[in-house]
C-alpha cells in the first residue's frame, strides 16, 4: 500500500505506526480489520493521529518492546497486559511439507510456520521473540534465515523457524523392547 512505518509487539499488545496518504492508511486499517493475520485476534483497535515523520523506510517489523509505550523508545520494562501465545496444531501446509520426500523438511519433527507450531511451550518470557524462547540457542541456517526475513513467506518472523540443518533434533536410542522368554 506504499506505507512506511512499523509493527512491534509490546506487553500491552501490538503497536503499528503506518505513515502514508490518508486513503492508503484507511485502506490498511480496513484490510487489517477485514483480513487480520491468520492467527491474530483483534480484541480492540485504537487509532490515533500522529505527526508525520516523513520516514522513507519501508514498513518493517521492529524488535519487540518491553513496555506498552515503545514509540518513544522506552521498551525496557512493563507489566504484561496480553496473554501468552498458544501452541497451535500443525497446519495443512506444514503437514504437506512434512510428508513430501522432495521437501527439505521431510520428516522434520519440529516443523512449523507463522500459522502453526509451538509458542507457549517454548517461551521463557514475553514478548514472544526467539531470544526469549528455548530456540535461542539454535542459529538459523541461511535457508531458514531467508524465510524468516521474507514478508511473502509464511515463515516470515516465525520465531521457532528451523530445519534439520539448524534446529533441534530428536533421536530414538534403543527401542525399549525386550525379547519374550521362550
Amino acid at each position: 500500500m506504499g506505507l512506511s512505518g512499523f509493527v512491534r509487539n509490546t506487553p500491552s499488545g501490538v503497536v503499528i505506526e503506518a505513515e502514508g496518504d490518508a486513503p492508503a492508511v484507511d485502506r490498511f486499517v480496513a484490510q487489517l480489520q477485514a483480513e487480520p493475520p491468520r492467527q491474530a485476534r483483534i480484541e480492540a483497535l485504537q487509532i490515533s493521529d500522529m505527526p508525520v515523520r516523513g520516514e522513507p523506510a519501508p514498513f518493517e517489523i521492529k524488535v519487540s518492546g518491553r513496555s506498552g509505550n515503545c514509540r518513544s523508545g522506552d521498551c525496557r520494562s512493563g507489566d504484561l497486559q496480553v496473554g501468552m501465545p498458544p501452541d497451535l496444531a500443525t497446519c495443512p501446509d506444514c503437514r504437506a511439507e512434512l510428508f513430501d520426500p522432495k521437501d527439505r523438511r521431510f520428516w522434520y519433527p519440529f516443523i512449523n510456520c507463522t500459522n502453526c507450531g509451538p509458542r507457549f511451550s517454548i517461551i521463557r518470557e514475553l514478548p514472544y521473540d526467539r531470544e526469549r524462547t528455548s530456540m535461542a540457542e539454535f542459529r538459523m541456517c541461511p535457508d531458514c534465515k531467508q524465510e524468516f526475513k521474507n514478508p511473502a513467506d509464511r515463515r516470515f518472523d516465525a520465531q521457532p523457524n528451523a530445519c534439520a540443518v539448524c534446529g533441534p533434533r530428536v533421536a530414538l536410542i534403543g527401542s525399549g523392547r525386550q525379547k519374550p522368554d521362550a
